[in-house]
């Protein structure tokens, strides 16, 4: 989309860059020049869509570890009545019912576990894919999948690449924040796209059952002993010299990172620490999100800070929340997860729809992969890349209804079979983005999102 015209003329005017940017260096140019040369000045600029979007910004809740799709949102009784018997899929591995009741809830119907009582009051809100699947039923690969569209090679993450094609509305803060960020740096980075694009990852401690919700920062954004006016002098000294180094080698994306991220954090410390402080929040909004409640204090922090960098203009924004991997002790662990997130996710959708905001903001809830209808031991499940489910509300989508489905076991997808990839060039398209469009050449080559791959599921849009 940019490729072209990003890496050149973003270096011819990097001496042009002073606090404000220096816009007045592109006078007398015609308007597609100077719309070129500010959005290579300023790469975190807003930039046209392809085509209209529906969604302006994207909150993505990322489960990671491999919920169960079969005890959550893929209601299957056959499953339940074969439970014990032997699967028929060799071996000696048995059918395993869920042990979560079902129920229909809104208008639609939809049905949805006992697992989420909260999220179930959206049910109208919600779409439901059943029938996702991916390639490789490995964490590692399978997360890296998910976030980037690739299992072998280390790609530009989702969010980069939504960062890339739209830029950001507010120049103060990062456009891609990662909440209690994923494992694997990879899996929220640029890779070969600008450094300022990968994303901000904001409360690791946060992944711990110890982590404190209650503080959570970004380490080294305000100088303890300079003034702002200092700092700025600071700043364009070392951008003299970092420059002086780009005069002498002129393609070193490297440099060029430094000087777009510390001008970034100079303007974050105008607005970070307030957003960060939701002392402001009423008492009434803290409870929506459960934030008065050890179980749900945690992940309510972090869905109320998504709000709150969504309302700021961040476009996209990435809740991580771990330890879904389940191979025994299934129902405990499951109602433990689904109890410290159900409440928050609920609160977030609420709170999105009050302010007006969900029609334009895509939240999406998806796991890197499902689990087996059989057994592992007594009272587990194993990896199952074969069908899962994932779901999206907001942002232009269909609500209460369910897209394709997994076979009356809950083992394969069998229709409407959507990929990892169809759901990243749905993502994109919601957002105004055309998938094959949004390339970026690199090692001689254009690259994409969806690789070679990705078809946009028309059927989910409202």
């Amino acid at each position: 989309m940019h490729s072209h015209l990003l890496a050149p003329s973003r270096r011819q005017f990097l001496k042009s860059l002073s606090a404000g940017f220096g816009y007045s260096a592109f006078a007398g140019f015609s308007t597609l020049q100077a719309q070129q040369a500010m959005a290579a000045a300023n790469p975190l600029a807003p930039k046209p869509s392809h085509f209209p979007a529906t969604a302006k910004r994207v909150i993505f809740l990322c489960m990671e570890g491999g919920p169960s799709h079969l005890d959550t949102f893929d209601y299957k009784p056959r499953l339940n009545q074969d439970s014990r018997n032997i699967a028929g899929l060799g071996g000696s591995a048995k059918w395993m019912g869920s042990p979560f009741e079902f129920k229909r809830h809104g208008q639609s119907g939809l049905p949805i576990s006992e697992l989420y009582p909260h999220l179930a009051k959206h049910a109208d809100n919600l779409c439901l894919i059943n029938g996702m699947h991916t390639d490789v039923p490995n964490h590692p690969q399978a997360f890296a999948q998910l976030h980037t569209g690739s299992f072998q090679f280390v790609r530009p993450s989702l969010g980069a690449w939504s960062l890339y094609g739209l830029g950001t509305e507010n120049q103060n803060l990062p456009g891609f924040i990662t909440l209690s960020p994923p494992t694997g740096a990879s899996n929220y980075g640029s890779a070969f796209l600008p450094a300022i694009y990968q994303g901000t990852p904001i409360g690791s401690s946060l992944r711990q059952p110890s982590g404190n919700c209650a503080n959570v920062s970004i380490p080294n954004i305000k100088n303890p002993k300079l003034s702002t006016s200092k700092q700025r002098l600071q700043l364009d000294f070392v951008k003299s010299l970092n420059q002086e180094k780009l005069g002498k080698e002129p393609h070193n994306p490297e440099v060029e990172g430094v000087i777009e991220s510390f001008e970034l954090a100079f303007r974050m410390q105008t607005e970070i620490p307030e957003l960060l402080d939701i002392d402001s929040e009423s008492q009434a909004t803290k409870a929506l999100y459960g934030i008065d409640n050890d179980i749900t204090a945690n992940f309510g922090r972090q869905c109320l800070l998504a709000r709150r960098f969504a309302e700021a203009g961040v476009r996209f924004i990435e809740i991580t929340h771990g330890s879904w991997d389940q191979h025994r002790n299934l129902e405990q662990a499951l109602r433990n997860n689904t109890a410290a997130t159900d409440q928050p996710i609920a609160a977030l959708l609420t709170d999105l729809k009050q302010r007006d905001l969900l029609k334009d903001t895509l939240v999406i809830w998806s796991v890197e992969f499902g689990r087996t209808p059989y057994a592992q031991g007594d009272d587990g499940r194993d990896h199952n890349n074969k069908g899962f489910t994932s779901w999206m509300a907001g942002g232009g989508v269909k609500g209460g209804i369910r897209y394709g489905a997994t076979d009356e076991h809950g083992y394969q997808a069998v229709e409407n079979k959507t990929h990892i990839h169809d759901l990243h060039a749905t993502m994109l398209h919601l957002m105004g983005l055309d998938h094959k469009k949004l390339t970026y050449n690199h090692a001689g080559r254009d690259f994409r999102l969806t690789d070679v791959h990705g078809t946009v599921v028309r059927e989910i849009i409202a």
